[in-house]
């Protein structure tokens, strides 16, 4: 090998080829001696004394130095083989480990919705969107004839509205009757086995706190649910074209919920959204009214009938 020097120190030792047998050219083998071994202690002249006879003769130090870093190398070449082999062989009979992933809670498939979840499934089917002309607005199923319940100001003035059903389905509908002092009014449609009747309550049982959800259109956007309390009882405000008791909620109601019903914790309306009290810039405040069930239900029977 050229270039890199000729390997020098005690304990090296060059054996010509062939030699690993003990043989080289039909030698006799020559006697064994130890590569790594020390070397065989040899004469060091000493230097006549002087002046001193008495001083001894000074011996070369063992060289131990060269046998504790070979013997180091050689250690550390054998455990990484070994190494290398064992992890080779660990990589080739295992499968890459898959990626990490966040704990989750396992889904239970016998859970049923509870609480406003449940309530809010139960009449979400109930209620559509009304489109008609350049106004829109909520309303409700109220049997199995096909007829809605709704407000009359998102009617008024027009002549063909537009029924959005919970599905997404868009049917016409007719105004059947209309209640002007009372802001209500009757639609129906000519499929009434596709709708839901929702369950009517009683208003007369409700109590300021109460837990209740407004559901519509607000600003266009169907099946919206929000919640709140009863806020007040026989609140005085002006509805169509005159002065009514109402029900007083803060469940957030804006332009496009007249005509929602206000429900219960059982899913049972006892309401008519129909009005809020507005800031000058306009939207929900926390102040909405609802027209009392208990005097919704019988003008809407009365048009029904007539």
């Amino acid at each position: 090998m050229r270039g890199m020097g000729r390997p020098r120190g005690p304990e090296f030792l060059t054996l010509p080829l062939g030699a690993r047998h003990g043989q080289v050219n039909g030698a006799a083998p020559a006697p064994a001696r130890p590569v790594f071994g020390p070397a065989p202690p040899q004469s060091t002249p000493t230097t006549p004394p002087r002046s001193t006879p008495t001083t001894p003769p000074r011996t070369a130090p063992k060289p131990y130095g060269g046998r504790v870093l070979v013997t180091a190398a050689l250690v550390a070449a054998l455990t990484g083989a070994v190494a290398g082999v064992a992890g080779a062989r660990l990589y080739e009979g295992s499968e890459p480990a898959p990626a990490a992933a966040l704990p989750r809670v396992a889904p239970d498939p016998s859970a049923a919705l509870t609480g406003l979840s449940a309530t809010a499934a139960r009449v979400l089917p109930s209620v559509v969107s009304v489109e008609a002309g350049s106004l829109g607005g909520s309303g409700f199923v109220v049997d199995d004839g096909g007829h809605i319940l709704t407000n009359a100001h998102v009617i008024r003035g027009t002549g063909e509205v537009i029924v959005v059903l919970s599905d997404g389905r868009r049917v016409s509908a007719r105004v059947i009757g209309e209640d002007d002092d009372e802001d209500l009014a009757v639609l129906e449609v000519a499929f009434p086995a596709d709708l839901t009747p929702a369950t009517l309550g009683r208003s007369s049982d409700l109590a300021v706190g109460d837990q209740v959800l407004a559901i519509g259109s607000p600003l266009g956007l169907s099946g919206t649910v929000t919640s709140g309390i009863v806020s007040a009882l026989d609140r005085e405000v002006r509805l169509g074209g005159s002065r009514r008791t109402a029900v007083q909620t803060d469940a957030s109601i804006n332009p496009g919920n007249s005509g929602g019903p206000l429900v219960n914790a059982r899913g049972e309306v006892v309401g008519v959204n129909t009005a809020i009290a507005a800031s000058r810039g306009g939207g929900n405040i926390g102040i909405g009214f609802a027209i009392p069930i208990d005097r919704a239900a019988p003008i809407a029977e009365r048009i029904i009938r007539n």
